[in-house]
């Protein structure tokens, strides 16, 4: 019988308490079949999805960021909201029966659209991870350059790479527009204040992350899921995205052909609304992007995407990947399914497909 422990994590002056033990990340030693994923979860609403969610029996869910909306400096207030959302009783649920994975972005980071200037990025880290349990030893509390990381799942034949990048603690200044042109060229397009930061140097990672995401990409798997909390393939949203730093977009891009790596697929968040897209243009195969936002949050002014595949959710969603290891050409199946679980959007797709390089 699953009962719920509690444990007691003191931050400084700062405390909340974990009322539920999250089932251990060990367990994702079995075989991928099903994973989840969504974003965007304000402590302080009603989140019914999450039925539909507990219902499905996944073996990972993936918590994309704006897991809270912290938006503060102070840290006590920060720990109060993640206690909210941990007291919610279906995130209990999903808690103690699948396991949960998560990255933050800009709210839960700290502050709205927040990049490395934020002041209290050190301490809102060890809030985050004590939150989502991470083990007491894990370089995600100490390294210098942000709570990024992987996990390798499952065996070599049917084995799953999900990678976390950590799109907040060295994110350079981002570029803004003039009020005036946001006011009469972007508001009318639903698009938003910012512009590509041309600067060589500019990255949202740094230096030291890329380095350390060349050497994950190199490392052997049948499937690549790179977990970024904001959208990789739109272009020019105006929002925050990689489209904001094109310099890193265009690395990754390089650096999957350049090392040849099959198989990846992108999930993402933070935009309040849900939708698929497809690029194939400077690649050897098509890089498929779930975006799933937000398990609370709606937009309804939602921005144009020429890599859009299919329409737009504009309620709440949340992303399914199945993959079908039984086929010899394991089948990979990309959904975006509504509140009640109904499939909203679907893509099939065959791992062959995503994987044209001969690794031998």
């Amino acid at each position: 019988m699953k009962h719920f422990l509690t444990t007691l994590i003191i931050t400084a002056t700062l405390t909340f308490a974990i009322t539920t033990q999250a089932t251990p990340l060990s367990q994702l030693d079995i075989t991928p079949q099903k994973i989840l994923f969504g974003s965007c979860s304000h402590q302080d609403k009603d989140m019914p999805i999450l039925k539909a969610i507990n219902n499905e029996n996944a073996d990972l869910f993936v918590f994309l960021g704006d897991n809270i909306y912290g938006d503060t400096e102070n840290m006590q207030e920060m720990a109060d909201k993640y206690q909210r959302l941990g007291n919610n009783t279906d995130i209990k649920t999903l808690r103690l029966a699948t396991p949960t994975i998560a990255i933050w972005d800009d709210h839960d980071f700290g502050e709205n659209d927040a990049g490395a200037e934020y002041a209290q990025k050190e301490q809102s880290r060890k809030l985050m991870l004590d939150f989502w349990q991470e083990p007491k030893d894990s370089p995600r509390y100490t390294q210098k350059h942000g709570i990024y990381t992987a996990y390798m799942t499952g065996k070599s034949d049917n084995s799953v790479h999900v990678i976390l990048p950590d799109l907040r603690w060295n994110r350079d200044t981002l570029t803004t527009v003039g009020k005036y042109d946001y006011q009469t060229k972007r508001k009318v397009k639903n698009m938003g204040p910012y512009s590509p930061n041309l600067a060589k140097n500019a990255s949202m990672l740094g230096e030291t992350q890329w380095q350390w995401l060349e050497t994950e990409l190199q490392k052997p798997s049948k499937i690549k899921i790179i977990a970024s909390s904001l959208q990789l393939l739109p272009e020019f949203t105006g929002w925050e995205s990689w489209a904001n730093f094109p310099h890193d977009r265009e690395r990754l891009f390089a650096l999957i052909k350049k090392h040849q790596v099959n198989g990846v697929i992108i999930i993402s968040g933070d935009t309040h609304w849900g939708e698929m897209s497809k690029v194939t243009t400077d690649l050897d195969y098509p890089l498929w992007e779930v975006t799933s936002s937000g398990l609370t949050e709606e937009w309804k002014e939602v921005s144009p995407n020429i890599h859009r595949v299919g329409n737009f959710i504009s309620k709440v969603n949340y992303g399914e990947l199945l993959i079908d290891w039984q086929q010899i050409d394991p089948k990979i199946t990309l959904s975006l399914k509504e509140v009640d679980g109904k499939v909203f959007n679907r893509q099939v797709i065959s791992l062959s497909s995503i994987s044209p390089y001969d690794k031998g």
